[in-house]
């Protein structure tokens, strides 16, 4: 049935002092950063995706020992890829001479290592018994049981749309909250069918959209960096925002040094590529995102088939010194970046929302 909580009240409802959310970042969000975040009156979200049910449940149990207050936990929503061993065979051999590059050979096959949620029992398991206040998904929607046995165990729950069609879905489905995702946001987009149309709608477009036509809170993300970014997206109608790329050079994170360097270095720029995972994701643009665009590439597998060979190029590259062929992944307001622990840049963000009147 889901929580039903009117739009205005909905941070109220979770405990939540300021309406900034803190995007999950599978891969270099962690626990010490979500808790930061929420200690600091947000909300801090744990991406647990890209983990096993183990290292998630102990990932979990981290966070809940360095905050009481409450966070959310995102998971991958995605539909199973579709082995294809021709296609990834093909997407092999155009790798291989990159890896030759650094002495090393390309892989001889690709693995799914990322399962979904959809059909992840161990993963549910892991949710039902920690209970976390939001379980967020990404990547499209599980089947209703999972849906409701996560609303029995009493946590709230988010999804992304990138499209007013997927948000539709996604109130059918009787999801809590709407993350509305611009085309501007960095990392992977959440829509849910890479192979339909996708019209890149920009954030406020998008949450004008869904302010319209649904009846659910709604969270903005993409490009916002700011207290005015922040203030923006509320004026629009949303209720919160979520913000990723301005908490990647915060102490908390996991992100490498060449990663937070990519993100103020002079001249550098974004690009959506389906080049590293298989799924379009925004990412500063480097020699893999060049890849993507070269028109002698072949198909690309799936995500996350893809993101196996993408991970082994990166890390033939990274052992011989070249961070090239990275997912340095950032939306598009990147050069306004900060480097503040993940406490003062909340506090920052709510002081430069009441600067303007919006806290």
């Amino acid at each position: 049935m889901g929580i039903s909580v009117p739009r205005q009240h909905f941070l109220t409802y979770l405990g939540v002092a300021h309406p900034i959310v803190l995007a999950p970042m599978a891969g270099t969000g962690t626990p010490s950063l979500a808790a930061a975040v929420s200690n600091a009156g947000g909300l801090g979200s744990l991406a647990i995706g890209a983990m096993t049910a183990e290292a998630a449940r102990a990932a979990i149990r981290e966070l809940r020992s360095l905050t009481v207050q409450p966070f959310n936990i995102n998971v991958f929503a995605h539909k199973p890829p579709k082995l294809d061993r021709v296609k990834e065979a093909a997407w092999l051999s155009f790798l291989a001479p990159y890896f030759a590059d650094f002495g090393e050979t390309a892989p001889t096959e690709l693995h799914t290592i990322y399962p979904s949620f959809v059909d992840d029992d161990a993963m549910l398991e892991v949710l039902l018994e920690a209970r976390p206040a939001v379980v967020s998904f990404h990547f499209g929607l599980p089947p209703i049981e999972r849906i409701n046995a996560l609303h029995d165990a009493g946590c709230m729950l988010f999804a992304t749309a990138t499209s007013l069609e997927e948000a539709l879905a996604i109130e059918a489905a009787g999801i809590d909250v709407i993350v509305a995702q611009g085309i501007e946001a960095g990392g992977h987009r959440g829509i849910f069918d890479t192979a339909a149309y996708d019209e890149e709608l920009s954030t406020l477009a998008l949450v004008s959209a869904l302010v319209a036509r649904t009846t659910r809170p709604i969270v903005a993300a993409g490009g916002v960096m700011n207290g005015a970014g922040i203030a923006a997206a509320l004026a629009g109608g949303a209720q919160a925002a979520q913000l990723g790329t301005a908490f990647i050079d915060t102490p908390e994170s996991a992100a490498d040094a060449a990663h937070r360097a990519a993100l103020t270095q002079r001249g550098s720029h974004t690009v959506l590529t389906s080049a590293i995972s298989g799924r379009p994701a925004r990412c500063v643009e480097n020699r893999f995102t060049a890849l993507g665009r070269d028109p002698k590439r072949p198909d690309i597998p799936d995500y996350p088939i893809a993101y196996d060979a993408g991970k082994a190029l990166h890390a033939a590259a990274r052992r011989s010194g070249e961070m090239g062929y990275a997912a340095h992944w950032a939306g598009q307001g990147h050069a306004l970046s900060r480097s503040l622990g993940a406490a003062a840049l909340v506090e920052t963000l709510v002081a430069e929302l009441h600067a303007v009147g919006m806290a």
